[in-house]
């Protein structure tokens, strides 16, 4: 999953939120300097990840996409999932979604020191041209792909996988439906066995 879902899914607890969201700028087994609950939040995401990517209708998503993208047919799925979750957001949270991650810039700005560096690096972007309120709108997804893609060095040619969540639409649309019910209830039950220990 892409980022605002990593931050959905740390049901409101600040520092998992911290930890779950910056989770793939920290290698390996590095991240015992953090405080506990910034931990179990890198964790959290890792389970994530890993449900995510071992999940049939996951599999299916990227399937469609593995001809035209290879490997990173993954990463375009994360996005287009974080597409469908922002444009539907009323259906998961009573709390709108401006709202929401106005509440989470902020989180990010007051523990700043906190951060790893490639994530403070990445902030003023994020920031500055509102990723997470931009997924919810084809464009925004767009512009995502395409920086993606520049960052591939032009390789990965994923800039063109906005045509293919435009013509497969509705699929994509059902499978994150049918995947994110199952990945909130797992997720929960992971986020309270991290808490309990």
């Amino acid at each position: 999953m892409n980022f605002l879902a990593h931050i959905y899914l740390s049901f409101d607890d600040p520092e998992i939120t911290l930890g779950n969201f910056f989770a793939d700028h920290i290698r390996g087994n590095k991240f015992k300097h953090f405080p506990d609950r910034i931990q179990k939040g890198i964790v959290l995401h890792r389970e994530i990840d890993t449900f995510t990517d071992s999940h049939p209708i996951a599999k299916q998503s990227s399937k469609r996409l593995h001809k035209n993208y290879s490997h990173y047919s993954r990463v375009i799925v994360d996005i287009y999932y974080d597409h469908f979750l922002a444009k539907n957001w009323s259906t998961y949270s009573n709390v709108p979604l401006a709202n929401f991650i106005d509440s989470f810039y902020d989180l990010l700005e007051d523990n700043y020191a906190l951060l790893p560096l490639a994530t403070q690096r990445m902030i003023p972007y994020m920031i500055a041209d509102n990723w997470l309120l931009s997924y919810a709108h084809l464009d925004g997804i767009s512009k995502v792909l395409d920086g993606m893609n520049r960052r591939t060095k032009n390789k990965s040619k994923m800039n063109f996988a906005i045509l293919d969540l435009e013509e497969h639409y509705g699929a994509f649309e059902n499978e994150f439906t049918l995947f994110f019910e199952e990945l909130i209830t797992f997720s929960k039950e992971k986020f309270i066995s991290l808490c309990e220990d």
